[in-house]
C-alpha cells in the first residue's frame, strides 16, 4: 500500500512548532499511558495489565514512520530503561509502515536532484523497494548501467525527531523516579545525538565510505558504495546489492554449514572495525542484512554509527581479560577507563555478572551455540538481577559511550541466537584482539576518517 497524504510538503521538512505538536499528539498516548500506569503502580498500589497495553503500545508504534519505533526497539534491549513487559513487547517491533507514494517520491527527488532530476537515470523504480523508520528506498539504474538504491527521507523528520525525543526523556524520566536503579541522563543524551545524526544523509554516505574502508580485506561482508555526485542530506544514492533478507532465508531452515558461515561473517563485520578502528555499528536489527548464496552479508544502513577513543576498545579487552582471571582490581580499572564512577566492591560484583554473561561464549574455547541455555528469557532473568543487585547497591549512571557498544553486543547475539549458529566464539574473538595496540588504533582511525569524510569526534 502507498501513501501519499495531501498535507505532505517541502515546508514541512524544514522542521516546526506545529509538526512537532502534531506528532507528539500521535504519541503522547502511546508514552503517557507507561507513565500512567507505572505511576499508578507505585504510588496508589493499582494493577494493571501491563502485557496488554504493551502489546497496545507495540501496535501504535508500529504504525508510525519516524524515530520513535526505531527507539523502542533500542530500549528494549537496554537492561532496567523500561518495564520489562514493554521490553519484550516492543523488541518484536518491524519497520513496517507504509512507504509513501509517488507524488512524495517526485516532489523529494525534484528537491534534491531539480526538476531535470530524471536525467540522472535510465531507469526510476516507482515502487518502494523497502520502508524503514526515517526513509525508503527505491531500486534505479544510472545511465552508465549500475544498478542503485536511493533512500529518500520521510518529510518533516526534523519536527518528529524533536518530537519523539520529548516524549522519550518523559517516559523514561518517570521510569526512573518509580523503580530504576540506572541513571538514564547520558543514555539520553547519547541517543538524542545519534538520532539526529542520522537525518543527515551526507553523514550517512561518508560512513558508509568509511565501512567499505576498515572492511576491504573482509570478502565475507560487502557494503554498498555511495555515490557522492546523487547523494544529498535527503538523498542517499548507492550501489545495489543482491540479496536477500536474512529472515527470509531463516524462514527456509537453511543448513548449518550456512548459518555458520552467516555467523561468522556478521562477527566481523561487527568487531573487525571495534578491535581495528574503535568504530562500533549500532543498529544489528535482522533488517540490516542480506545474505548471498555463499554465505556472505550485504550490510545496510550505515546512519548510527559511533566512534570511540582507542582506549574504550582497550577497556573492553581488559575487562574480558580480567572476568578470565576473576581479578577484581584489574576489572575495577577497566570500568574506571570506561568513565564508570564511584564503584564500590558490591556495585562491581553486580557489573561483573552483567559482564560474565556477555563474555561467556568468548571464554569457552570450543565450537557451541552463542547461549547454552534452553531458555529464551535467560539474557532478562540475568538483566533482572542485576538490576535487582544495582537497586540494592545504590545505582549507577552508565557512561554515554557504554550505550552503544551494549547494544550491539546484545542485539548481535540475539541474531546468532536466531541462526542458531555453532562457532568457536573464543578463537573468532581471540584472531581479533590478538596484538592491540591502542597507538595503532588511534592512527587508522583518524587516516580512515579523514580518507571517508567522516567527522572526528569531539574530545
Amino acid at each position: 500500500m502507498l501513501l501519499d497524504p495531501p498535507d505532505v510538503s517541502d515546508r514541512e521538512d524544514k522542521g516546526s512548532f506545529f509538526g512537532e505538536l502534531k506528532r507528539m499528539a500521535r504519541t503522547s498516548g502511546a508514552v503517557g499511558g507507561i507513565a500512567a500506569r507505572v505511576a499508578g503502580e507505585r504510588m496508589f498500589g493499582i494493577r494493571t495489565n501491563r502485557a496488554d497495553h504493551a502489546g497496545d503500545l507495540k501496535t501504535i508504534l508500529g504504525g508510525l514512520k519516524g524515530p520513535l519505533m526505531k527507539v523502542a526497539q533500542f530500549l528494549s534491549t537496554v537492561p532496567d530503561a523500561l518495564p520489562e513487559e514493554y521490553a519484550v513487547e516492543l523488541a518484536q517491533l518491524q519497520a513496517n509502515a507504509p512507504a509513501m507514494g509517488w507524488a512524495f517520491v517526485r516532489r523529494r527527488m525534484q528537491g534534491e536532484l531539480g526538476p531535470d532530476w530524471q536525467k540522472h537515470f535510465s531507469a526510476f523504480g516507482q515502487e518502494a523497494a523497502a520502508a524503514a523508520s526515517l526513509g525508503q528506498v527505491h531500486r534505479a539504474t544510472l545511465p552508465d548501467g549500475r544498478e542503485v538504491a536511493c533512500k529518500l527521507q520521510y518529510p518533516d523528520m526534523t519536527s518528529t525527531v524533536d518530537a519523539d525525543l520529548r516524549q522519550l526523556r518523559l517516559a523514561m524520566a518517570v521510569y526512573h523516579r518509580m523503580d530504576s536503579a540506572i541513571q538514564h541522563d547520558d543514555i539520553y543524551t547519547e541517543l538524542a545525538e545519534r538520532l539526529r545524526e542520522e537525518l543527515d544523509y551526507v553523514r550517512e554516505a561518508a560512513q558508509a565510505r568509511l565501512y567499505g574502508i576498515m572492511l576491504a580485506d573482509v570478502p565475507s561482508v560487502h557494503v554498498p558504495v555511495p555515490v557522492a555526485a546523487l547523494s544529498t542530506k535527503r538523498l542517499l544514492t548507492m550501489t545495489w546489492l543482491d540479496g536477500r533478507p536474512l529472515m527470509q532465508r531463516l524462514e527456509e531452515d537453511p543448513p548449518q554449514e550456512e548459518r555458520n558461515a552467516i555467523a561468522e561473517a556478521l562477527f566481523r563485520a561487527w568487531y573487525v572495525p571495534f578491535y581495528r578502528y574503535g568504530v562500533i555499528h549500532g543498529d544489528p536489527h535482522l533488517g540490516n542484512y542480506q545474505v548471498r548464496p555463499d554465505g556472505s552479508v550485504n550490510l545496510l544502513d550505515f546512519g548510527a554509527i559511533r566512534v570511540f577513543p582507542a582506549s574504550f576498545a582497550r577497556g573492553v579487552i581488559d575487562l574480558y581479560d580480567a572476568i578470565r582471571d576473576e581479578d577484581m582490581n584489574a576489572a575495577a580499572e577497566a570500568y574506571r577507563s570506561w568513565g564508570f564512577v564511584d564503584l564500590s566492591r558490591e556495585k562491581m560484583d553486580v557489573l561483573n555478572e552483567w559482564a560474565r554473561f556477555l563474555y561467556e561464549p568468548l571464554l569457552d574455547d570450543r565450537v557451541r551455540p552463542i547461549t547454552l541455555s534452553d531458555d529464551p528469557q535467560f539474557g532478562r532473568a540475568v538483566a533482572r538481577r542485576v538490576h535487582a543487585g544495582l537497586k540494592r547497591t545504590g545505582g549507577v549512571r552508565p557512561p554515554r559511550e557504554f550505550v552503544l557498544m551494549d547494544r550491539s553486543a546484545i542485539g548481535l547475539g540475539g541474531v546468532f541466537l536466531r541462526l542458531r549458529a555453532q562457532l568457536n566464539w573464543a578463537k573468532l574473538y581471540r584472531e581479533l584482539i590478538e596484538g592491540f595496540d591502542a597507538e595503532a588504533v588511534a592512527a587508522r582511525q583518524a587516516a580512515a576518517l579523514a580518507e571517508a569524510g567522516v567527522p572526528a569526534p569531539a574530545k
